[in-house]
């Protein structure tokens, strides 16, 4: 019984937020019109009376075409929203016109709703950092800490622009290892599909060929033949284990954090990629407490966040270890020496910045460095991969038309 009571309220806390549209008058007795990301009219008529407006009619909508194709918010937008913000506000213009203005003027119907909701909430009295808690999704706990420390420190429009610049060149850096990791696996997938035509479609027409001759086949095209067979009888099997296989990578991830730490670790003693993923963490890891400490956060919090925004588990692990050995008195530069994960020289240029009271501005450096190490390593790779995918595809296709050649060539020569 207690269960069947647990799975209704459960059930009953699923509201999806709907977009509503409603008319009011304001305190000047215009007529006001507009719209409101909320879960149902009662909020939405609290917040209108919050801003002093006196609701007529709220009423959701219940269907719209523009719904269907609203494209998700991505990370850049988030970027591309706080670099807006800051140049608004430097120019002077009020929070929430800027947020207006910013909302209003986005083409994607999910930004447009994700700005105008932080509007919504500061007019009803709510500060920045509050109204942007509100949205965890898009908005990590540093980033909303960082406002909260400009908001009460009154450099909200510099501390904007410096998390712009932050998230800016963070987006940058994944959109880097992206694409150092994208083209190999294009390669894989493209040599697969290759591979999988020619089996099931071009092979068998030799082997019908051959069969009519009644000469013994070669080894090599009795392999491929062989592979040919079972790629078309078992096609449904091949498929579900690559299905399976990408759904449980994807699952697993999703869920189990022993199976990231773990993927982490073995993705790091990759000959080719673990330099390229090594260099990646420490520049996420500096930009980020580089920020921080420049924005005076302290500097366990900072290293909590920047432990969180490494991007890899060893990274991950070992600054929270710096974390604990900076909380017993421990230089910052020692701590980082003692993991082993550090380049020298990042514990280096660290240890004079302690020393000449510019630790943001040797981490901005050390940041700047691997940031530019990440993007030649990238355009390098690219060009080292090329040749090998050549090789590889030409070797798997070469191998197929060889095989299917060989006969031929051995019928040609009885005669």
């Amino acid at each position: 019984m207690a269960t069947a009571v647990s799975k209704r309220g459960s059930k009953s806390k699923k509201i999806r937020t709907k977009t509503f549209q409603y008319t009011g008058v304001n305190k000047q007795g215009q007529k006001i019109k507009g719209s409101m990301l909320a879960d149902d009219a009662a909020t939405v008529k609290t917040a209108l009376r919050k801003q002093g407006i006196n609701p007529q009619k709220v009423q959701a909508e219940l269907f719209s075409f523009g719904a269907a194709n609203k494209k998700a918010v991505k990370p850049v937008d988030i970027a591309v929203f706080l670099r807006q913000m800051a140049t608004m506000l430097k120019a002077g213009v009020p929070l929430v016109k800027s947020l207006d203005i910013v909302g209003k003027g986005h083409e994607n119907p999910s930004m447009q709703d994700l700005v105008m909701g932080i509007k919504n909430d500061i007019e009803s009295g709510s500060p920045i950092a509050d109204a942007l808690r509100n949205k965890p999704k898009h908005f990590d706990d540093l980033v909303c800490d960082l406002i909260h420390a400009g908001e009460q420190s009154g450099t909200l429009e510099q501390m904007l622009d410096r998390i712009a610049t932050y998230k800016e060149k963070t987006e940058a850096l994944k959109s880097k290892i992206k694409k150092a990791m994208m083209y190999p696996t294009a390669v894989l997938v493209v040599a697969v599909i290759v591979m999988a035509i020619l089996l099931i479609y071009v092979v068998p027409m030799f082997k019908d060929l051959f069969s009519g001759a009644g000469a013994d086949l070669p080894g090599l095209t009795q392999m491929v033949v062989s592979a040919s067979e079972s790629a078309q009888e078992y096609w449904y099997i091949y498929l579900g284990v690559i299905m399976g296989t990408i759904f449980a990578y994807s699952y697993f991830n999703t869920n189990s954090k022993v199976f990231r730490d773990t993927k982490d670790r073995i993705l790091l003693k990759f000959p080719i990629f673990g330099p390229l993923i090594q260099k990646a963490a420490v520049a996420r890891y500096a930009r980020t407490l580089a920020t921080t400490f420049a924005a005076g956060v302290p500097l366990v919090d900072a290293l909590k966040s920047a432990a969180g925004a490494s991007g890899n588990a060893v990274y991950r692990d070992a600054i929270l270890k710096i974390r604990d050995d900076v909380t017993t008195g421990m230089q910052i530069n020692m701590a980082m020496q003692s993991t082993g994960v550090f380049p020298n020289m990042v514990n280096q240029m660290v240890a004079i910045g302690e020393e000449s009271g510019a630790v943001d501005t040797m981490l901005s450096k050390v940041a700047d460095i691997y940031e530019g190490e990440v993007d030649d390593a990238v355009d390098g790779l690219s060009s080292l991969i090329e040749p090998f995918v050549i090789v590889f595809i030409g070797g798997v296709v070469g191998t197929i038309i060889v095989a299917m050649y060989m006969p031929i060539f051995k019928l040609g020569d009885a005669f």
